[in-house]
Protein backbone atom coordinates (compact mmCIF):
# COMPACT_ATOMS: atom_id res chain seq x y z
CA UNK A 1 0.00 0.00 0.00
CA UNK A 2 0.98 3.52 -1.08
CA UNK A 3 1.35 6.22 1.36
CA UNK A 4 -0.50 9.27 1.52
CA UNK A 5 1.06 12.21 0.08
CA UNK A 6 0.13 15.58 1.88
CA UNK A 7 1.12 18.89 1.67
CA UNK A 8 0.12 21.14 4.55
CA UNK A 9 0.25 25.14 3.86
CA UNK A 10 1.03 28.03 6.08
CA UNK A 11 2.89 31.27 5.86
CA UNK A 12 5.85 30.09 8.57
CA UNK A 13 6.37 28.35 11.57
CA UNK A 14 5.96 31.35 13.57
CA UNK A 15 4.69 30.40 17.18
CA UNK A 16 0.59 30.68 17.01
CA UNK A 17 -2.15 28.55 16.96
CA UNK A 18 -2.31 27.62 13.36
CA UNK A 19 1.44 26.90 13.30
CA UNK A 20 1.46 24.99 16.65
CA UNK A 21 -1.57 22.62 15.66
CA UNK A 22 -0.12 21.97 12.10
CA UNK A 23 3.05 20.90 13.44
CA UNK A 24 1.54 18.44 16.06
CA UNK A 25 -0.40 17.10 13.32
CA UNK A 26 2.91 16.69 10.60
CA UNK A 27 4.76 15.43 13.59
CA UNK A 28 2.34 12.40 14.67
CA UNK A 29 0.75 11.60 11.74
CA UNK A 30 1.91 7.25 11.89
CA UNK A 31 4.03 7.35 8.77
CA UNK A 32 3.41 3.90 7.80
CA UNK A 33 0.27 5.47 6.17
CA UNK A 34 0.96 9.15 5.99
CA UNK A 35 4.15 11.32 4.05
CA UNK A 36 3.68 14.55 5.31
CA UNK A 37 5.21 17.84 4.34
CA UNK A 38 5.09 21.78 4.60
CA UNK A 39 4.70 24.47 2.15
CA UNK A 40 5.97 27.55 3.56
CA UNK A 41 5.77 31.05 2.22
CA UNK A 42 9.08 31.75 4.45
CA UNK A 43 11.19 28.99 6.42
CA UNK A 44 11.36 30.68 9.63
CA UNK A 45 9.84 30.35 13.04
CA UNK A 46 10.03 28.42 16.39
CA UNK A 47 8.42 25.67 15.79
CA UNK A 48 10.93 24.72 12.81
CA UNK A 49 13.03 23.09 16.00
CA UNK A 50 10.29 20.99 17.26
CA UNK A 51 9.16 19.91 13.65
CA UNK A 52 10.49 15.82 13.22
CA UNK A 53 12.98 15.42 10.73
CA UNK A 54 10.96 13.35 8.37
CA UNK A 55 8.82 15.86 7.29
CA UNK A 56 10.21 18.12 4.75
CA UNK A 57 9.53 21.58 4.29
CA UNK A 58 9.01 23.73 1.11
CA UNK A 59 10.10 26.87 0.82
CA UNK A 60 8.60 29.32 -1.35
CA UNK A 61 10.69 32.19 -0.10
CA UNK A 62 7.28 34.80 -0.36
CA UNK A 63 7.09 37.64 1.88
CA UNK A 64 3.59 38.70 0.18
CA UNK A 65 0.39 36.89 0.55
CA UNK A 66 -0.36 37.97 -3.19
CA UNK A 67 2.59 36.94 -4.65
CA UNK A 68 2.28 33.73 -3.33
CA UNK A 69 -0.42 31.58 -4.64
CA UNK A 70 1.38 31.06 -7.88
CA UNK A 71 4.49 29.42 -6.47
CA UNK A 72 2.27 27.36 -4.27
CA UNK A 73 -0.22 26.03 -7.40
CA UNK A 74 3.55 25.63 -8.97
CA UNK A 75 4.42 23.76 -6.39
CA UNK A 76 0.90 21.42 -6.01
CA UNK A 77 1.30 20.73 -10.08
CA UNK A 78 5.16 19.18 -9.55
CA UNK A 79 4.66 17.34 -6.52
CA UNK A 80 0.90 15.91 -7.23
CA UNK A 81 0.00 14.77 -3.61
CA UNK A 82 -2.86 13.19 -2.84
CA UNK A 83 -3.65 15.83 -0.18
CA UNK A 84 -3.54 19.55 0.18
CA UNK A 85 -3.99 20.77 3.57
CA UNK A 86 -4.27 24.09 3.92
CA UNK A 87 -4.34 25.54 7.28
CA UNK A 88 -4.45 29.64 7.10
CA UNK A 89 -7.80 31.40 6.48
CA UNK A 90 -6.17 33.93 3.60
CA UNK A 91 -4.67 31.17 1.73
CA UNK A 92 -7.33 29.08 2.21
CA UNK A 93 -9.69 31.63 -0.07
CA UNK A 94 -7.45 31.80 -2.33
CA UNK A 95 -6.58 28.34 -2.85
CA UNK A 96 -10.41 27.57 -3.10
CA UNK A 97 -11.00 29.52 -7.03
CA UNK A 98 -8.58 26.48 -8.42
CA UNK A 99 -9.42 23.73 -6.89
CA UNK A 100 -11.39 22.06 -10.02
CA UNK A 101 -7.55 22.25 -12.01
CA UNK A 102 -6.47 19.37 -9.56
CA UNK A 103 -9.12 16.89 -9.77
CA UNK A 104 -6.52 13.66 -9.00
CA UNK A 105 -6.19 15.64 -5.64
CA UNK A 106 -8.10 16.29 -2.46
CA UNK A 107 -8.34 19.62 -0.55
CA UNK A 108 -9.07 20.59 2.87
CA UNK A 109 -9.06 23.63 4.94
CA UNK A 110 -8.79 24.27 8.14
CA UNK A 111 -10.32 27.31 9.19
CA UNK A 112 -8.86 29.40 12.28
CA UNK A 113 -11.54 31.95 13.40
CA UNK A 114 -15.09 32.46 12.97
CA UNK A 115 -14.72 34.03 9.59
CA UNK A 116 -17.89 36.85 9.34
CA UNK A 117 -15.66 37.99 12.18
CA UNK A 118 -12.57 38.11 11.12
CA UNK A 119 -12.34 38.50 7.29
CA UNK A 120 -13.72 42.21 6.39
CA UNK A 121 -11.83 43.07 3.22
CA UNK A 122 -14.31 42.59 0.14
CA UNK A 123 -11.34 41.49 -2.12
CA UNK A 124 -10.70 38.15 0.24
CA UNK A 125 -14.50 37.58 1.05
CA UNK A 126 -15.43 37.14 -2.75
CA UNK A 127 -12.93 34.00 -3.12
CA UNK A 128 -15.33 32.57 -0.07
CA UNK A 129 -17.88 32.25 -2.90
CA UNK A 130 -16.05 29.12 -4.01
CA UNK A 131 -15.22 27.54 -0.44
CA UNK A 132 -17.34 25.08 -1.20
CA UNK A 133 -14.56 23.72 -4.35
CA UNK A 134 -12.90 22.30 -1.19
CA UNK A 135 -13.87 18.15 -0.27
CA UNK A 136 -13.52 19.45 3.32
CA UNK A 137 -13.60 21.85 5.81
CA UNK A 138 -12.50 21.97 9.32
CA UNK A 139 -14.62 23.97 11.70
CA UNK A 140 -12.60 23.61 15.26
CA UNK A 141 -16.00 25.11 17.59
CA UNK A 142 -19.65 24.82 17.17
CA UNK A 143 -19.60 28.69 16.63
CA UNK A 144 -17.42 27.81 13.53
CA UNK A 145 -19.45 25.60 12.18
CA UNK A 146 -22.58 28.05 12.37
CA UNK A 147 -20.73 30.69 11.06
CA UNK A 148 -19.45 28.70 8.15
CA UNK A 149 -23.10 27.35 7.06
CA UNK A 150 -25.45 30.49 8.27
CA UNK A 151 -23.04 33.57 7.32
CA UNK A 152 -21.07 32.02 4.15
CA UNK A 153 -23.60 29.52 2.48
CA UNK A 154 -20.86 26.13 3.10
CA UNK A 155 -22.67 23.16 2.17
CA UNK A 156 -22.85 21.17 5.73
CA UNK A 157 -21.88 17.60 4.34
CA UNK A 158 -18.23 19.55 4.34
CA UNK A 159 -17.75 20.73 7.27
CA UNK A 160 -16.13 18.23 9.67
CA UNK A 161 -15.80 19.52 13.27
CA UNK A 162 -12.26 18.83 14.76
CA UNK A 163 -11.17 20.50 17.87
CA UNK A 164 -7.46 21.71 18.61
CA UNK A 165 -5.10 18.93 19.92
CA UNK A 166 -3.12 19.04 23.48
CA UNK A 167 0.43 17.83 23.28
CA UNK A 168 0.65 17.22 26.79
CA UNK A 169 4.02 15.22 26.43
CA UNK A 170 5.89 18.10 24.76
CA UNK A 171 4.35 20.79 27.16
CA UNK A 172 5.50 18.54 29.87
CA UNK A 173 9.05 18.84 27.76
CA UNK A 174 8.61 22.36 28.16
CA UNK A 175 8.17 22.65 31.68
CA UNK A 176 10.00 20.19 33.65
CA UNK A 177 12.91 22.23 33.93
CA UNK A 178 11.08 25.17 33.97
CA UNK A 179 12.03 28.41 36.55
CA UNK A 180 9.56 31.16 37.41
CA UNK A 181 10.03 34.58 35.44
CA UNK A 182 12.05 36.93 37.56
CA UNK A 183 8.62 39.58 36.44
CA UNK A 184 7.17 37.47 38.59
CA UNK A 185 7.16 39.17 42.28
CA UNK A 186 6.58 36.46 45.00
CA UNK A 187 4.61 38.72 46.94
CA UNK A 188 2.46 40.20 43.53
CA UNK A 189 -0.53 37.84 42.14
CA UNK A 190 0.44 36.92 38.36
CA UNK A 191 -2.22 36.91 35.68
CA UNK A 192 -1.14 36.08 32.70
CA UNK A 193 -2.47 36.64 29.41
CA UNK A 194 -0.94 35.57 25.87
CA UNK A 195 -1.60 36.17 22.10
CA UNK A 196 -1.10 38.30 19.36
CA UNK A 197 -1.43 42.24 20.04
CA UNK A 198 -4.28 42.89 17.97
CA UNK A 199 -7.53 44.34 18.28
CA UNK A 200 -9.07 40.53 18.11
CA UNK A 201 -7.23 39.78 21.41
CA UNK A 202 -9.43 42.33 23.05
CA UNK A 203 -5.84 43.67 25.28
CA UNK A 204 -7.40 47.15 25.12
CA UNK A 205 -10.56 45.71 27.19
CA UNK A 206 -7.94 43.77 29.09
CA UNK A 207 -5.95 47.33 30.17
CA UNK A 208 -9.45 49.15 31.27
CA UNK A 209 -10.19 46.23 33.61
CA UNK A 210 -6.75 46.42 35.15
CA UNK A 211 -7.24 50.10 35.87
CA UNK A 212 -9.15 49.28 38.24
CA UNK A 213 -6.59 46.91 39.52
CA UNK A 214 -3.82 49.37 39.66
CA UNK A 215 -3.83 50.00 43.52
CA UNK A 216 -3.53 45.52 44.03
CA UNK A 217 -0.49 43.40 44.06
CA UNK A 218 -1.55 42.09 40.90
CA UNK A 219 0.44 41.85 38.45
CA UNK A 220 -0.82 41.71 34.28
CA UNK A 221 1.70 39.53 31.92
CA UNK A 222 1.01 40.08 28.35
CA UNK A 223 3.03 37.74 26.23
CA UNK A 224 3.02 38.08 22.60
CA UNK A 225 3.93 41.25 19.98
CA UNK A 226 1.70 42.67 17.16
CA UNK A 227 0.89 45.63 15.29
CA UNK A 228 -0.74 46.87 18.48
CA UNK A 229 2.08 46.94 20.46
CA UNK A 230 2.43 50.73 20.46
CA UNK A 231 -1.37 51.57 20.72
CA UNK A 232 -1.63 49.37 24.08
CA UNK A 233 1.71 50.94 25.36
CA UNK A 234 -0.18 54.51 24.92
CA UNK A 235 -3.23 53.00 26.77
CA UNK A 236 -0.55 51.35 29.58
CA UNK A 237 0.71 55.16 30.29
CA UNK A 238 -2.71 56.44 30.06
CA UNK A 239 -4.27 54.69 32.71
CA UNK A 240 -1.19 54.33 34.53
CA UNK A 241 -0.74 50.60 34.79
CA UNK A 242 2.59 50.12 36.33
CA UNK A 243 1.17 46.84 37.29
CA UNK A 244 1.49 45.81 33.35
CA UNK A 245 4.08 44.21 31.40
CA UNK A 246 4.73 43.47 28.01
CA UNK A 247 6.89 40.24 27.50
CA UNK A 248 7.03 40.11 23.86
CA UNK A 249 7.18 36.90 21.91
CA UNK A 250 8.05 34.14 23.54
CA UNK A 251 8.85 29.97 21.86
CA UNK A 252 7.97 28.73 25.70
CA UNK A 253 5.08 30.78 26.99
CA UNK A 254 4.50 27.61 28.88
CA UNK A 255 6.55 28.66 31.78
CA UNK A 256 4.58 32.02 32.18
CA UNK A 257 1.43 29.65 32.66
CA UNK A 258 3.03 27.15 34.29
CA UNK A 259 3.47 29.56 37.60
CA UNK A 260 0.31 31.94 36.57
CA UNK A 261 -2.03 32.61 39.42
CA UNK A 262 -5.04 32.72 36.95
CA UNK A 263 -4.87 32.67 32.84
CA UNK A 264 -7.17 35.30 31.21
CA UNK A 265 -8.64 35.24 27.53
CA UNK A 266 -9.76 38.52 26.48
CA UNK A 267 -10.45 38.11 22.71
CA UNK A 268 -13.57 39.19 21.09
CA UNK A 269 -13.84 36.34 19.04
CA UNK A 270 -11.39 32.95 18.44
CA UNK A 271 -11.65 29.88 16.47
CA UNK A 272 -10.57 27.48 19.91
CA UNK A 273 -8.26 29.10 21.25
CA UNK A 274 -4.76 26.92 22.43
CA UNK A 275 -3.29 29.50 24.98
CA UNK A 276 -7.08 28.74 27.05
CA UNK A 277 -6.47 25.03 26.44
CA UNK A 278 -2.38 25.05 27.59
CA UNK A 279 -3.10 26.98 30.35
CA UNK A 280 -5.74 24.05 31.71
CA UNK A 281 -3.20 22.04 30.46
CA UNK A 282 -1.18 23.57 32.60
CA UNK A 283 -2.84 23.27 35.90
CA UNK A 284 -3.84 26.89 35.48
CA UNK A 285 -7.46 28.50 36.06
CA UNK A 286 -8.84 30.58 33.45
CA UNK A 287 -10.95 33.77 33.52
CA UNK A 288 -12.56 34.00 29.45
CA UNK A 289 -14.52 36.91 27.78
CA UNK A 290 -18.03 35.65 26.84
CA UNK A 291 -17.31 35.50 23.00
CA UNK A 292 -17.51 33.36 19.65
CA UNK A 293 -15.41 30.64 19.03
CA UNK A 294 -15.67 27.49 21.12
CA UNK A 295 -14.67 29.03 24.72
CA UNK A 296 -18.23 27.43 26.14
CA UNK A 297 -16.63 23.73 24.83
CA UNK A 298 -13.48 24.01 26.31
CA UNK A 299 -14.60 25.92 29.87
CA UNK A 300 -15.77 23.67 32.54
CA UNK A 301 -17.86 25.79 35.04
CA UNK A 302 -15.62 26.52 38.14
CA UNK A 303 -13.55 23.38 37.33
CA UNK A 304 -10.90 24.90 34.72
CA UNK A 305 -12.66 28.22 34.23
CA UNK A 306 -14.94 30.76 34.46
CA UNK A 307 -16.55 33.04 31.43
CA UNK A 308 -17.65 36.48 31.75
CA UNK A 309 -18.38 40.12 30.22
CA UNK A 310 -15.57 41.75 29.72
CA UNK A 311 -16.99 44.73 28.87
CA UNK A 312 -18.27 44.92 32.27
CA UNK A 313 -14.89 46.62 33.31
CA UNK A 314 -15.13 46.80 37.41
CA UNK A 315 -17.39 43.58 37.45
CA UNK A 316 -14.80 41.27 35.32
CA UNK A 317 -11.67 43.00 37.59
CA UNK A 318 -13.51 42.43 40.55
CA UNK A 319 -13.92 38.78 39.83
CA UNK A 320 -10.10 38.94 38.92
CA UNK A 321 -9.07 40.27 42.74
CA UNK A 322 -11.15 37.22 43.82
CA UNK A 323 -9.69 34.61 41.46
CA UNK A 324 -6.49 35.03 42.06
CA UNK A 325 -6.79 34.17 46.16
CA UNK A 326 -8.40 30.98 45.41
CA UNK A 327 -6.85 27.85 45.65
CA UNK A 328 -7.74 25.18 42.83
CA UNK A 329 -7.14 21.35 42.26
CA UNK A 330 -4.45 21.64 39.22
CA UNK A 331 -4.44 17.77 38.34
CA UNK A 332 -8.30 18.61 37.93
CA UNK A 333 -7.89 21.14 35.44
CA UNK A 334 -5.54 18.79 33.24
CA UNK A 335 -7.58 16.12 33.60
CA UNK A 336 -10.38 18.19 32.28
CA UNK A 337 -8.24 19.28 29.08
CA UNK A 338 -6.57 15.75 28.61
CA UNK A 339 -9.60 13.49 28.72
CA UNK A 340 -11.22 15.94 25.89
CA UNK A 341 -8.29 17.23 23.48
CA UNK A 342 -5.56 15.27 24.38
CA UNK A 343 -3.36 14.95 21.34
CA UNK A 344 -3.92 11.15 20.70
CA UNK A 345 -7.73 11.44 21.08
CA UNK A 346 -7.71 14.33 18.34
CA UNK A 347 -4.89 12.33 16.05
CA UNK A 348 -8.07 10.39 15.41
CA UNK A 349 -9.92 11.95 14.39
CA UNK A 350 -7.56 13.69 11.46
CA UNK A 351 -6.68 10.30 11.08
CA UNK A 352 -9.75 9.07 10.06
CA UNK A 353 -10.83 12.41 8.34
CA UNK A 354 -7.73 11.78 5.94
CA UNK A 355 -8.28 8.14 5.46
CA UNK A 356 -12.05 8.38 4.56
CA UNK A 357 -11.47 11.56 2.06
CA UNK A 358 -9.03 9.39 0.16
CA UNK A 359 -11.35 6.46 -0.28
Amino acid sequence: MSKTSIIFILPDLETGGAERVITTIANHLPRELFEPKILLMRKAGGYLKHLKEDVEIIDIKTQKMRFALKPILLEIIRRKPDIVFSGYGEINAYISLFIPLFPKTKFIARETNVVSEHVKRPEIRFFYRFYNNFHRIIAQSDDMKTDLIENLRIDEHKIVKINNPVDFDFIRSQTENAKKCESFKPDFKNVVAIGNLSARKGFDNLLKVFSHLKNEKILLHIVGNGRDYALLQHLRRHHGLDNVIFHGQHENPYRFLLFADLFVLSSRYEGFPNALLEAGACGTYALANNCPGGISEIIEHQINGEILDINQHEIFAGRIRELVNLEFDRETMRQSIATRFSKDFIMSKYENLILNIIK
